[in-house]
């Protein structure tokens, strides 16, 4: 069974810095993209960055140079540092894992998602 367990969600005021993190167990992150999704009330699911299985990065672009994605092999885990903080990035926030299988599927999963407040 496949769980990204999140933590590191809260509430925290403008300016300030919040780490996310998310545990994978049943896959292996080094071999998905992983992601970090957010959506606000009334509005689209949307990306906030991903990292390939090769490590690369892709940004938002309202959170580019404040938030930054990482990887942990060790611990099969991910990371979202989330700095400089602003009301707009009060959302839900989830982690994704997706790849696509050797026999051509899209395997996909999301963690449970947390709140982030930031308050002006």
């Amino acid at each position: 069974q496949v769980q990204l367990v999140e933590s590191g969600g809260g509430l925290v005021q403008r300016g300030g810095s919040l780490r996310r993190s998310c545990a994978a167990s049943g896959i292996t992150v080094s071999m998905f993209t992983m992601g970090w999704f957010r959506q606000a009330p009334g509005k689209q699911r949307e990306l906030v960055a991903d990292m390939s299985s090769g490590t690369v990065t892709n940004y938002g672009d309202y959170v580019k140079g404040r938030f930054t994605i990482s990887r942990d092999d060790t611990k099969n885990m991910v990371n979202l540092q989330m700095n400089s903080l602003k009301p707009e990035d009060t959302a839900v926030y989830y982690c994704n894992a997706i790849r696509i299988t050797p026999d051509s599927r899209t395997e996909y999963y999301w963690g449970q998602g947390i709140q982030v407040t930031v308050s002006s």
